[in-house]
């Protein structure tokens, strides 16, 4: 099949494709084109295997598929027997020799140049994946709510969060390293090249502060409305730390504070939810945030945990204690912190408003606020962790 054919039918199809709803981008496509070409069809059959392997990525998503296949090659003899009942391919009947040649000519009048010229459009933009070295799992699971995935589901992201790094901002160390703009003489290094041109110091050497990622601090809330959540974004934080991130605690509450910086370091992801389900006996229980900020001021952070941190906390605000109580501590975290980042997934509705008690409290102290509901959600609550203050 000449490659001209070819590149038109991938185009033509996938346009019609997005006309009926499918979000076959650029690089289904590309994929798409590419199956053909080392498979090289003989039947409708091996070429409707060859599109819902590339140009599907969801189970949802097959029944567009099969509808927009059946539109496109109606003209075939053994179309019925490629559709069916039940939108899969009869193996009973026997297949068809089809020209992959004709098929640009059988293809929809409507998606013809114009649609071809569409899947280069600003509106595919959002079909390309932001990490395209593993696309398979973000397109099947980017998009989905945290609390939509099953275990096994979860255990697929853990290769595209291995990619993801946690950055923060930097600061000054009171540790010195040499600097040819620092502002500080080094008289130890400028006497020491001073003996070699006779003990006249005719270069100074200068050293400056260090600088190193301020410390992250993960309060997470684990209780039954969050578990899903917080199972996500902790596996996010320990493929984190295991990336060798900025210096990282963790903390989990529900009823009562727990410490799982040590649970969570050199084990596989795994294990370390399993080991952070045991480690925190109130998992999936209620939520009391403002006992728990108090416990964590009190115990860690004003000891020097959470001065000068990057603070992220990850609940949804509902608060069955004090509210009073959460917007005194939040305000104590708010004078130790750097900055303050809440990850609420209940803010990813376009009308959500902070009237729960609780979030209410918290809100005006909160730097940041975002949704991180899923994985193509993270990019948001990576830069928020990563800004630094003016």
């Amino acid at each position: 099949m000449p490659e001209a054919d070819l590149a038109s039918l991938a185009a033509r199809f996938a346009a019609r494709l997005r006309v009926e709803g499918l979000p076959a981008g650029p690089e289904r496509s590309a994929r798409f084109a590419e199956a053909v070409t080392l498979t090289d069809p003989r039947t409708t059959k091996e070429l409707y295997w060859c599109g819902l392997a590339t140009l599907v990525a969801d189970p949802s998503e097959i029944a567009t598929f099969d509808r927009v296949f059946a539109i496109v090659f109606e003209g075939f003899p053994d179309h019925r027997s490629v559709i069916g009942d039940g939108s899969r391919p009869d193996p009973a009947v026997p297949p068809q020799r089809v020209d992959l040649s004709d098929v640009v000519d059988t293809a929809d009048s409507g998606s013809s140049s114009s649609d071809a010229a569409d899947s280069d459009s600003p509106e595919d933009e959002d079909d390309i994946a932001p990490f395209p070295t593993i696309a398979t799992a973000e397109e099947r699971l980017g998009g989905r709510d945290f609390a939509s995935l099953s275990n096994d589901e979860l255990a697929l992201l853990v290769d595209v969060m291995r990619r993801l790094r946690l950055a923060t901002p930097l600061r000054r160390s009171r540790r010195y390293e040499p600097g040819s703009r620092g502002r500080r003489i080094d008289l130890r290094t400028t006497m020491r090249q001073a003996q070699r041109s006779g003990g006249y110091p005719v270069s100074l050497a200068r050293h400056r502060l260090r600088t190193r990622p301020r410390r992250l601090v993960v309060l997470c809330d684990i209780s039954g409305s969050m578990e899903p959540y917080a199972r996500a974004l902790l596996q996010l934080i320990y493929c984190a730390i295991a990336a060798g991130g900025p210096a990282t605690e963790v903390f989990t509450f529900a009823t009562r504070l727990t410490r799982l910086t040590r649970v969570l370091a050199k084990v596989r992801p795994e294990v370390a939810l399993e080991r952070a389900g045991k480690a925190a006996p109130d998992w999936s229980g209620g939520t009391r945030i403002g006992l728990a900020l108090k416990a964590f001021l009190d115990r860690y952070g004003a000891r020097g945990v959470a001065r000068g941190a990057v603070v992220l906390i990850i609940s949804d605000g509902w608060e069955t204690g004090d509210a009073t109580e959460l917007g005194e501590q939040m305000r104590r975290l708010s004078r130790l912190a750097y900055r303050v980042v809440w990850a609420n997934p209940r803010t990813a509705s376009p009308h959500y408003q902070p009237l729960v008690a609780g979030m209410a409290a918290a809100w005006p102290y909160c730097d940041t606020v975002v949704s991180a509901h899923s994985l193509r959600a993270l990019d948001p609550l990576l830069r928020a962790l990563a800004v630094a203050k003016r």
